[in-house]
């Protein structure tokens, strides 16, 4: 399992680890019943801290993602379900924009710029996935 972290990434650290091991379960590179290298070799391999690993294994336990076991490490339970976690995504992205005065929407036109900017048709239902 290859993590990377973005050190011009401004989110806090456990955070980038937890999206990094998220990522890799969603793209398979770990499957549910795969257990997970020890928290002190993710952490050296990261260059962080082992509590670091730990809180962001934990977040990924809370999230349902990842089952702790005593004597047998961390495993995989399930994939992460990525329209529940794009709502979540998309709710924080709703507060921020409320926390600089933009009206969901200037979200949704910040959106469809974006899409646009993409080469997509923001008119377009015709149900084609997003890279």
């Amino acid at each position: 399992m290859l993590l990377t972290l973005d050190l011009n990434d401004p989110r806090p650290l456990h955070e980038q680890v937890a999206a990094a091991i998220r990522r890799a379960i969603g793209a398979g590179d770990v499957a549910p019943g795969d257990r997970l290298p020890p928290a002190r070799d993710l952490a050296h391999a990261l260059g962080v801290n082992a509590n670091t690993v730990l809180r962001s294994l934990r977040d990924l336990r809370d999230e349902g993602l990842l089952e702790f076991r005593r004597g047998r490490g961390v495993s995989v339970l399930r994939r992460p379900d990525g329209r529940e976690a794009l709502r979540t995504r998309a709710r924080d992205l709703l507060d921020e924009a409320a926390r600089y005065g933009l009206t969901t929407d200037d979200v949704v036109a910040l959106i469809k710029d974006v899409i646009k900017d993409l080469g997509e048709d923001p008119g377009d239902d015709s149900g084609k996935e997003m890279a």
